[in-house]
């Protein structure tokens, strides 16, 4: 089981997974593209077991990496030194943020394919793509309870996978092995078992501020194994 993962990328999600992850008992390396001097109120804000770094030195420090950067910005994780690592790629593809990518946009291949073509001597891993930020937190729950949600997991390494998905049960998640990367499309923005089902249905007639207020205030429904196979299955049968 991993001590201490290293996250590049500290964001929404990024500072999410951190969050669980310091409240499993593991420690946590956090960067970022503007420094370690950014971190600072986040740092504080998780206790001992954080530290802020570089992007490098979080890829060297991490038992397992988790790439939590605007997926525009992939090609700055440094392949060198993720080089036999497990790598988790947190990332999705927004074209009105990341700007067009013609491979993406013609839905082959999928967005994780690519960040592992980027970093060859790293095995990929994608999870937590599929839930928002608040969501991630709220939902986590102990090992056997009855609540407990499930994420989808994709990768190429049957090992790999299996140490990720170890990682799921101590921040407080079932896996739902949904195969390599080349299927990992079916989670994509927009597909069935993307976001919405943890999030629940949101009242109609919000204001945009009385959206974020609900969004902020749900604590999240739970979406079980069974639930995110069903959903995964509509996702290939609508692509």
């Amino acid at each position: 089981m991993p001590q201490t993962l290293g996250l590049i990328g500290s964001g929404m999600i990024g500072g999410a997974i951190a969050r669980i992850a310091v409240a499993a008992g593991l420690d946590v390396v956090l960067s970022n593209s503007r420094g370690p001097e950014t971190l600072t109120g986040l740092v504080a804000e998780l206790g001992g077991q954080a530290r802020a770094a570089t992007p490098v030195e979080a890829a060297r420090a991490g038992d397992l990496v988790v790439a939590a950067l605007p997926l525009k910005a992939y090609r700055q994780l440094p392949p060198d030194d993720l080089a036999d690592r497990i790598v988790i790629d947190a990332m999705n593809y927004f074209p009105q943020r990341d700007g067009t990518v013609s491979e993406l946009d013609s839905g082959e291949p999928a967005s994780s394919v690519l960040v592992q073509r980027h970093l060859p001597g790293a095995r990929v891993v994608k999870v937590f793509s599929t839930i928002d930020f608040h969501h991630l937190v709220t939902l986590a729950r102990p090992a056997g309870a009855p609540d407990r949600s499930a994420l989808p997991v994709a990768g190429d390494h049957a090992g790999a996978k299996a140490e990720v998905v170890a990682l799921l049960d101590t921040l407080g998640y079932d896996a739902v092995d949904i195969g390599g990367l080349a299927g990992s499309g079916r989670i994509k923005p927009g597909s069935p078992a993307y976001v919405q089902p943890y999030m629940g249905e949101r009242p109609e007639g919000l204001s945009a501020q009385e959206a974020q207020r609900w969004f902020l205030a749900s604590p999240g429904v739970p979406v079980p194994a069974a639930r995110v196979k069903e959903l995964v299955e509509a996702g290939s049968a609508a692509a």
